[in-house]
């Protein structure tokens, strides 16, 4: 009897661990960008607040997107080069931090030491986090 149960017991557990890898998202082997939430609330009224660390490799290119909502983030390590779509170029290093209007479509490229930040989103919760802008004209 203490056998099956602990053979029904592995199974369960097989069962569930699947089903879990199965629903957590993989990134592409080639995003340059990894993202790990910090902390995630339902704050404000319909909205997610999320704090990531975001890691971005060295001389990657970040495409077009745009998020639902604000970002706010605060440079830990390496260089930016940010494009918001309608704004000149901007620069930051080690120190600054940067706002993302909602719904801006922006992209950039990060130096060659890579790109570590901590990003606040405030974002509509209906919605993706982030979702791919089309290429500029």
């Amino acid at each position: 009897m203490k056998t099956l149960m602990a053979g029904l017991a592995a199974m369960a557990f097989t069962v569930v661990a699947t089903v879990a890898l199965a629903q957590t998202p993989t990134p592409p082997a080639n995003d340059p960008i990894k993202r790990t939430p910090l902390q995630k609330t339902e704050y404000p009224e319909g909205q997610f607040t999320y704090v990531m660390m975001v890691e971005i490799a060295p001389n990657a290119t970040i495409a077009r997107h745009t998020h639902p909502g604000i970002e706010s983030s605060y440079v830990l390590d390496g260089n930016l080069d940010l494009v918001i779509e309608g704004k000149p170029p901007q620069a930051f290093k080690a120190g600054d931090s940067f706002t993302v209007p909602p719904n801006a479509v922006h992209g950039g490229k990060v130096g060659d030491k890579g790109l570590k930040l901590i990003g606040v989103y405030v974002v509509d919760k209906t919605k993706p986090l982030a979702t791919p802008a089309p290429a500029s004209q």
